[in-house]
């Protein structure tokens, strides 16, 4: 990065300055923030310390960055592409200061919080080959439509001047959207839920902070002035610790025992904590297990199939997404390729299940095998070995009689 990233934005032809606001104000609406009715203000950073939302973010950035990227030829007959500018970008050095890893999941969090994800594509060469992939702070791009249809993309430079850039040099991701240009604000959609979880947060903490939490009382009848009230105090301490702990206490004078237990009140406070986790895993379409919560009725053979829901139901959608809108604004439109994250191995079984699916895949028992060895190896993450194109011959299965034998007989 010779240049400065704002000094390559500019690259190129003088960019208009840009005019008014857009409707993608995410300064004000989301790092500005607008206060929630349980009177918590709910920004994109204060949302983020909420370890729900944090942990629904985390659940499906790293979920589908860690997939493996893959490139095809389109057709009936799709071949494994090895080598494209692009699939090294994807997969490697996407930027000088990132891994693919950390670039995929960096524009996941940006598109999963603000239902939007910019990245400034690099181009060089007649070809508009992209070189580079650096992803845009959301709050520091607005995009507006124009009234023939298209996208107008504005960014903010880092002394706050803002400069017209061409459409080729964005890669526009989209959450859900209403639309269908821009992406729905899941902060701002899911404000009231994650605000109440930040006061319920913040009403505990202040509890625990402000608030003594004996395990009871020790009532007496009389007034107590501070010697004898010393005295008590030291008495039961003596007789309540060390080796008498637990041990019964006898005391004269009308002394009765309050035991401080949980309140209704306060279990019913616990409660609300714990359905507010429910609530923003929600709104982000996560499995709350996924989030780290767990409602202690889940087995082991039922969260494995909640491992897979989540692949099925919560990464794969948030793929799809990657694939399609990558093909469209990172590829060429005469390129016929398609692009694949393979969550395949995210939803690998016990090593025994894996054992058989792989042996039947490859002929094994007299069925028909639909699998390469190079392809199998690759599905256990090895490297090809012989590169053949054949099928395996199916095993356990006795070869055809020559038919003149088998008249002579």
């Amino acid at each position: 990065m010779a240049q400065s990233l704002w000094q390559r934005i500019l690259y190129g032809p003088a960019a208009e300055e840009a005019k008014g606001m857009t409707s993608l104000d995410l300064f004000k609406e989301v790092y500005g923030g607008r206060e929630s009715k349980s009177g918590q203000s709910v920004t994109l950073s204060t949302a983020m310390e909420a370890t729900a939302v944090l942990g629904c973010v985390r659940a499906i950035g790293e979920g589908v960055a860690q997939a493996r990227i893959k490139f095809y030829t389109t057709g009936e007959r799709a071949q494994r592409i090895r080598s494209h500018p692009v699939l090294d970008l994807l997969t490697w050095k996407p930027n000088d200061i990132q891994t693919a890893f950390g670039f995929i999941e960096t524009i996941l969090m940006h598109a999963t919080l603000t239902g939007n994800a910019f990245v400034f594509v690099n181009r060089v060469g007649s070809a508009r080959t992209p070189r580079e992939l650096i992803p845009l702070l959301p709050n520091n791009v607005t995009v507006e439509q124009m009234p023939d249809m298209s996208l107008r993309y504005t960014v903010q430079g880092e002394k706050g001047e803002r400069r017209v850039v061409p459409n080729e040099a964005i890669w526009h991701l989209r959450g859900p959207s209403w639309c269908g240009w821009l992406g729905l604000d899941a902060v701002k959609l899911a404000r009231e839920a994650i605000g109440l979880a930040m006061a319920t947060e913040a009403k505990h903490a202040s509890m625990h902070k402000n608030m003594p939490d004996p395990g009871g009382v020790y009532s007496v009848p009389e007034k107590l002035d501070i010697e004898r009230f010393k005295m008590l105090r030291d008495w039961i301490v003596r007789n309540t610790t060390g080796d008498l702990a637990g041990s019964p206490l006898v005391l004269d004078r009308g002394t009765t025992w309050l035991s401080q237990q949980m309140k209704g009140v306060d279990a019913q406070h616990l409660e609300t904590r714990r359905f507010q986790v429910e609530e923003i895993c929600r709104a982000f379409r996560v499995i709350p297990l996924m989030a780290g919560y767990s409602d202690k009725t889940a087995t082991y053979a039922s969260a494995e199939q909640m491992f897979i829901a989540h692949v099925v139901h919560t990464l794969t959608p948030w793929a799809t997404r990657l694939e399609q809108s990558a093909e469209r604004n990172l590829l060429g439109e005469s390129e016929e390729i398609d692009i694949r994250f393979d969550l395949r191995s995210l939803m690998r079984g016990a090593a025994a299940d894996r054992a058989a699916y792989l042996s039947a895949a490859l002929g094994s028992g007299g069925s028909q095998a639909w699998m390469r060895i190079d392809e199998a190896r690759e599905e256990d993450g090895l490297e090809w070995m012989d590169g053949t194109d054949k099928l395996p011959e199916p095993t356990n299965v006795g070869g055809a009689a020559d038919p003149a034998t088998a008249q002579a007989a």
